[in-house]
């Protein structure tokens, strides 16, 4: 029997109180925007339950920086020896600026793949690659040829990071987060810094709920490993706004 979700997904839509104008000044001038309340209260609280509702999966490296992407039966299943090396390998390479660790759903290769039919996360996937979605990053951004985005869910727990980094260029236009991390404390560390040259702080972002992030993926970033008494995990969708090639058939 297909399994079955709660909540259902409401219909999709921006909030029309967005100042696309000035979100669009903003990021031509700091190639960094952040829209808060992008969905009205009630649009906002389902797409949050849509996500905290996603079948994650362990994304991390393995001891050959090779990409693992494991279920939670998978993780579980593990022979203790062996998931000890993982957990103790993953320390050593965040040690070394290498690699990442957090919880994700892969939204785009689910939806292509029909992975878990009826999810309302799917409802979201498609809303983003939509029309208005699309549309609003061609304002702020500054390029008419978007085409579509990429996106995963992520849930970064006690102890997950993302080591500093620039995404590759190729077809991403920009990066983007949708934010649904409620209260967060700057203390509980999930803070979007981006750095200088030298690596020093330029600028820090708290996580924050119902709020989108656009800026340029090849400025030096990293996300800040969750503290240890952080009260709730840091959630949000991310991907990147790109210009590929519409295939036809």
């Amino acid at each position: 029997m297909p399994a079955t979700y709660d909540p259902v997904m409401v219909a999709l839509r921006l909030n029309p109180a967005i100042d696309i104008k000035a979100a669009a000044a903003a990021y031509q001038r700091d190639k960094f925007v952040q829209i808060p309340n992008l969905f009205e209260p009630e649009v906002a609280n389902a797409v949050e339950e849509a996500i905290l509702a996603s079948p994650w999966r362990l994304l991390c490296q393995n001891d050959k920086e090779e990409l693992l992407f494991l279920t939670e039966e998978d993780y579980r299943s593990m022979p203790p020896q062996e998931r000890a090396q993982l957990e103790r390998g993953i320390l050593e390479r965040a040690a070394r600026n290498i690699g990442y660790t957090y919880h994700a759903y892969p939204m785009i290769e689910a939806a292509r793949l029909g992975w878990d039919p009826g999810h309302p996360i799917h409802a979201l996937t498609h809303f983003l690659n939509g029309p208005e979605f699309l549309s609003l990053g061609r304002e702020i951004i500054g390029e008419d040829k978007l085409t579509k985005v990429d996106a995963h869910a992520t849930r970064y727990m006690r102890g997950h990071y993302l080591t500093r980094h620039i995404d590759d260029g190729g077809h991403r236009r920009a990066a983007y987060t949708l934010g649904f991390s409620r209260d967060w404390q700057p203390d509980w560390g999930g803070l979007l810094l981006f750095l200088d040259q030298k690596q020093d702080v330029i600028s820090g972002h708290l996580p924050r709920w119902n709020v989108l992030t656009i800026f340029d993926g090849l400025k030096l970033h990293t996300v800040t490993a969750i503290s240890q008494f952080a009260m709730r995990p840091r959630v949000s969708i991310a991907g990147w706004y790109r210009d590929d090639a519409i295939k036809v058939g």
